[in-house]
């Protein structure tokens, strides 16, 4: 797709702005995806479309907050090498396989899959790890991780980032805080990977695209800077309220056929 504009001024700006709500709140628990995805649906854009000009804006701003908790010190990649190799490479293979994979039933589990998170962090509590724990990271399930959790962001993406932010904690010894640091990193580099197929085949709007990415690299930058700020007690209620709210969407649409 070129570079022309391909919807008047007015929608440009309303995505603009639902793109850095979407920016902030995705920085800080997922879910973004919630806005952006309906968003460009309603602005006229065929499906195909939509999925790669997502991915283009959640690539903006998925860099930009991880870049933020890596700053801090939050996320060290040297202690998820598997994790990064195994979601790159998830990624690129659920995007080639996007338009060709049987998506119904994965489509009907969702709901459950995301209620479950909501239901965790809701009645399980979260890790009391501190900030500067030293505690090892094992990396044994970081490769069968990273390959899961990418291929189903290549494939369709929506929740991705919970997903990641509750895996992890189910599975190293790390506070929500980190965890939410290594769910943005990893969610770069998926949406990077998978962006990389669909520009390929060039079902990417670049000027949409690159309007919300704007946006969304601001909205990330403040979300991520208020999560590290205010620490677990912020990001628990927050990702809660998204999963909840992602469960609803993904229920309605999936299983009572609503848009």
């Amino acid at each position: 797709m070129p570079f022309e504009l391909t919807v008047d001024p007015t929608t440009l700006v309303v995505l603009a702005l639902v793109a850095f709500v979407a920016g902030f709140i995705d920085a800080i628990a997922g879910g973004g995806g919630l806005l952006t995805t309906p968003a460009l649906l309603t602005a006229g854009l065929p499906p195909h479309l939509v999925l790669g000009t997502n991915k283009l804006s959640s690539t903006f701003g998925s860099a930009t907050a991880g870049f933020t908790f890596y700053r801090r010190k939050l996320f060290h990649p040297g202690q998820w090498k598997r994790g990064l190799i195994g979601t790159a490479v998830g990624s690129l293979i659920g995007a080639v396989v996007a338009h060709y994979l049987p998506a119904e039933l994965l489509n009907q589990m969702l709901p459950v899959i995301v209620f479950g998170c909501g239901l965790y962090l809701l009645f399980g509590g979260t890790p009391k790890a501190p900030l500067d724990s030293d505690a090892p990271i094992k990396t044994r399930w970081q490769l069968p991780q990273g390959l899961g959790l990418g291929f189903y962001d290549g494939v369709a993406g929506p929740g991705t980032g919970a997903f990641w932010t509750v895996s992890t904690l189910l599975m190293y010894p790390v506070d929500l805080v980190k965890a939410s640091g290594v769910a943005r990193s990893m969610n770069f580099v998926s949406n990077a990977a998978a962006l990389t197929i669909f520009a390929i085949n060039g079902s990417v709007d670049w000027a949409i695209g690159l309007s919300m990415g704007s946006a969304l690299m601001v909205g990330a930058f403040l979300g991520a800077r208020t999560a590290i700020q205010g620490g677990a007690k912020f990001i628990r209620p927050v990702f809660i309220a998204v999963v909840l709210g992602l469960t609803v969407r993904l229920a309605w649409q999936h299983w009572f056929g609503g848009a």
